[in-house]
């Protein structure tokens, strides 16, 4: 998609949630918006997907950062929208929910209130989990007659270990916020006024360093994740090589060197 298409796809109209830009600090935001509780509808699925691959081939967009109105980040999917959507919908469901980890620019979702089902998910699969403390964090599907179906049993079971993830799934258990800050789920937690802030903040961080940098970091972190030590650390071998021959590398040293702030730009 072009830079022009991208922008008028981003610049329409979402069923449950919009895009805010922010180009001055190379932010852009996808802010869930279907009051009270922000449920995810089945086809919003596909269109969130679609937002986030536009997001990432954006040229002015540095950080994605996906977040809520209200005082809930969502409860999860429209109960009966499963029972209405087709197979093979339903088979596409992963695969559009794991957008934020497909993405090669740094992903930040910011948790408040209820977190549940999808949009538990959508939130495992993004790079930094910011709660707050008023967050509840749940994968309800027992109580339904289901089991998590777009990678949050598979994404929670990396991050927690199997005790924990059969705790949280077979049993439908609720954490709170700053358990999920000990469990090593949520990246940080805060208090609920102070959320905006922190991921103000963190977005401020990511945009210090190189975006070459970072994109390979993802990649490679990612890639890694099933693989042995001994291949993860020929990868990593290999990233580094790579970055060594990078502009972003030559300017990182030389501004080292000089005591100077670094002027990266993605080459």
């Amino acid at each position: 998609m072009t830079q022009p298409a991208i922008k008028d796809f981003l610049a329409s109209e979402f069923d449950g949630f919009e895009v805010q830009m922010d180009a001055d600090h190379e932010r852009a935001d996808i802010v869930l918006n279907r009051p009270p509780l922000n449920v995810i509808a089945m086809s919003q699925r596909e269109v969130l997907r679609q937002v986030f691959e536009a997001l990432d081939g954006h040229d002015d967009v540095r950080v994605i950062v996906l977040r809520a109105e209200g005082e809930h980040f969502s409860s999860g999917g429209d109960i009966k929208g499963f029972l209405e959507a087709s197979p093979e919908h339903v088979s596409k469901l992963a695969w559009n929910v794991a957008a934020p980890a497909r993405c090669e620019k740094p992903v930040i979702v910011a948790n408040r209130g209820y977190t549940f089902g999808v949009g538990f998910e959508l939130s495992l699969a993004c790079d930094f989990r910011i709660a707050s403390e008023t967050t509840r964090y749940a994968l309800p599907e027992q109580n339904l007659g289901q089991i998590p179906g777009s990678g949050g049993s598979a994404r929670l079971q990396k991050i927690i270990g199997i005790t924990r993830t059969k705790h949280m799934v077979m049993r439908a258990k609720r954490i709170t916020g700053v358990q999920a800050l000990e469990w090593g789920i949520a990246t940080e937690c805060v208090p609920d006024d102070q959320l905006e802030a922190a991921t103000r903040s963190l977005v401020e961080e990511l945009r210090r360093f190189s975006p070459l940098a970072q994109r390979t970091a993802k990649k490679l972190i990612n890639d890694n994740e099933d693989s042995p030590l001994s291949v993860a650390i020929e990868m990593e071998g290999h990233c580094y090589s790579r970055l060594r021959s990078s502009n972003d590398f030559r300017e990182g040293v030389e501004a080292f060197h000089a005591k100077r702030k670094a002027v990266f730009r993605g080459e």
